[in-house]
Parts: structure tokens; C-alpha cells; sequence
């Protein structure tokens, strides 16, 4: 199983991404999809301060780690680079489309990732998701 992150502020279209390449992965793979606010539904969880946070990385890691998929998707901000290693991705996908987000909050306190396998600059998810598929075809995962 191999965890795709797709991470960026609010507002970036990170869950646009995950919808397309789900699409996309599941024409060979099988994949599951846990997007951030349909978890932090789940678990009646809206906790947004850094604690909170890092409760939803442990938790989306935890969930991506139960699956018996080719393939998970995770899309969520993980502003922080704490945030980041604890999901610890196989595959991280930056999308760098906006430069502030709808919460001030999370602005705030947004690091920009230093170590990244694609960055999305310009936004065309099925561009985007056909460059992701070719890579981590290249690299033997599908």
C-alpha cells in the first residue's frame, strides 16, 4: 500500500485532486480516500488549535494505515511540518495554487514544505493527476 498526501491550504483544491486521481488509480488500483473534514465529521472532531491538528495527522495516518488498498488517498492542510512526518507519506503533493487560504489561522501558521515529490503551481486537476499517475507508474507502484 502506498499513502499519497495531498496537502495544501484551504481553499487550494486538494480534494478536487483527490477526486481525480482516485478516478484515475482506480482504473488499475484499488484505492481508498479519507478527506480531512468528512473524517473530522466522523469523529466530531473540529478541534483547529495545533494539539487538534496533530490529532487529525495521527488519525489520518492511523486510517490510511488500516487499509488493505493499492492506494490511499489523504487530503488535508497538515500545515505544519510536524504534521507531515507524523502521517509520513509515500508520495507528497504540494498544492501551492493560492497564497492565503479562507482561515487566517492556518495562514498563520502554514509552512511551506521543503521536501515534496510534486508541487502544483497552476491548477488543472486532470493534468495535474495524469503528471502524479506517470510518475508513481515510473516509479513500479502501479
Amino acid at each position: 500500500m502506498k499513502k499519497l498526501l495531498i496537502m495544501g491550504l484551504p481553499g487550494s483544491g486538494k480534494t478536487t485532486l483527490a477526486l481525480q486521481l482516485k478516478k484515475s488509480l482506480e482504473i488499475t488500483s484499488s484505492v481508498d480516500w479519507f478527506n480531512a473534514d468528512a473524517v473530522r465529521e466522523k469523529y466530531e472532531d473540529w478541534d483547529f488549535s495545533e494539539q487538534g491538528r496533530i490529532r487529525q495527522s495521527m488519525r489520518m495516518r492511523d486510517l490510511s494505515s488500516q487499509s488493505t488498498s493499492d492506494f490511499v488517498l489523504c487530503d488535508f492542510v497538515a500545515p505544519l511540518k510536524t504534521m507531515r512526518e507524523i502521517f509520513n507519506a509515500d508520495y507528497l503533493i504540494w498544492m501551492n495554487t493560492i497564497s492565503h487560504g479562507r482561515f487566517a489561522d492556518t495562514n498563520s501558521i502554514f509552512e511551506p514544505p521543503a521536501n515534496f515529490d510534486f508541487r502544483i503551481d497552476t491548477w488543472n486537476s486532470t493534468d495535474s493527476a495524469n503528471h502524479i499517475i506517470r510518475e508513481i507508474s515510473a516509479r513500479g507502484w502501479m
